[in-house]
């Protein structure tokens, strides 16, 4: 029998449902050995003012290396990307300048653009090893840099031995600079890339994305100013935003990290996050809808985020990742990422326990 009336007859009796149940299926296809991710939240670390003790973060590292992490997902635009907006100024004006470092200098040491160091990347690190030479992680280092991705470079510098850390070779003493220690105060290096020495990983992975800040249409003073006035406006945001501070400061002048890192991905925190962000930009009714548009530009970033996650994770079904990722988009991942049917949430408070 030709194929369409057996799917006409077949439709008459399949009671009506909404056409996104139809992939409740695959969800329940996959049986066990889900990959398991778990998101970190935090805040932004570069805040941390000068002199700030790195080590305050071991007892974090600990747990998290104990729950044994096979992939560090990142929060930075990667360096194709970052070529595309330095490409599209017109289009994206500040991005570049904002949320890229600049990799020309690596670049011209190494004579290759951002495809051809990632192609070295890949192709070096497809040969698995259990430890590579000095020559072979200052090279890595390099290529990292001039691919737009620092973090993963300073993976490669930990996982030298102390009296390797040291500019040589194509590794130069101004390259070398951006390994300093001020410039490992941020989640990305204090956290993700440390960890991941540890672990003995040799990369993070940015999957960060603001190809659609576009989605809030022209962003100019006036539009800043009214979403301001939303955010300071919506009753109860003075209280809150204090809670929040008080966490910070609570951290900065000697809390316990376990105890910090539980409160931010905790639902006190989470709920303040986003009540008075996003949930107060929903509820515009102003001229223009500038919260509505700012929730838009919120959306798609984070859609994008989270697709840059699962494309990461695709080839290993079942491995275990961690995301650090600022903490206003913890919600927003664990919303998209439980629509995915490959991947469980890993909850923070079991592992932090």
């Amino acid at each position: 029998m030709p194929l369409l009336p057996l799917l006409a007859s077949a439709t008459l009796t399949v009671a009506p449902v909404p056409a996104a149940q139809h992939v409740n299926q695959v969800d329940t296809a996959i049986r066990e050995g889900h990959s398991q991710v778990l998101v970190l939240g935090t805040s932004h670390l570069s805040s941390l003012p000068e002199g700030f003790d790195p080590h305050r973060f071991d007892p974090l590292l600990d747990k998290l290396a104990a729950w044994k992490p096979e992939m560090i997902l990142i929060e930075a635009l990667g360096g194709a990307q970052c070529d595309y907006l330095r490409a599209f100024t017109h289009a994206y004006p500040d991005q570049a300048s904002n949320y890229c470092p600049d990799p020309a200098a690596a670049r011209a040491a190494l004579k290759l653009d951002q495809a051809g160091a990632e192609k070295e990347i890949e192709e070096r690190l497809a040969q698995a090893a259990a430890d590579r030479p000095a020559a072979e992680r200052r090279r890595l280092i390099v290529l990292f840099l001039a691919a737009g991705d620092p973090a993963s470079a300073m993976v490669q510098w930990l996982r030298l031995p102390e009296a390797e850390r040291k500019p040589e070779g194509e590794l130069s003493a101004d390259l070398a600079k951006a390994l300093a220690p001020r410039n490992r105060l941020n989640e990305n290096t204090l956290i993700a890339a440390a960890l991941a020495a540890r672990l003995g990983l040799e990369r993070v992975y940015p999957v960060d994305d603001h190809t659609g800040d576009r989605a809030s249409g022209k962003v100019d003073p006036a539009f800043e100013q009214r979403l301001g006035a939303i955010w300071q406006g919506t009753p109860g945001a003075g209280d809150a935003f204090k809670t929040l501070g008080g966490i910070e400061e609570s951290f900065v002048k000697g809390g316990g990290v376990l105890d910090y890192y539980r409160a931010v991905n905790g639902p006190v925190y989470q709920d303040i996050a986003v009540r008075f962000d996003f949930g107060a930009a929903a509820a515009d009714t102003g001229e223009g809808l500038v919260g509505r548009r700012y929730l838009a530009y919120w959306e798609t970033r984070n859609l994008r985020m989270v697709a840059n996650i699962r494309e990461a994770i695709g080839p290993r079904p079942g491995l275990r990742a961690l995301a650090v990722v600022g903490a206003s988009h913890k919600p927003y991942y664990e919303r998209y990422l439980g629509m995915t049917s490959e991947v469980k949430l890993a909850e923070v408070d079991a592992v932090l326990k």
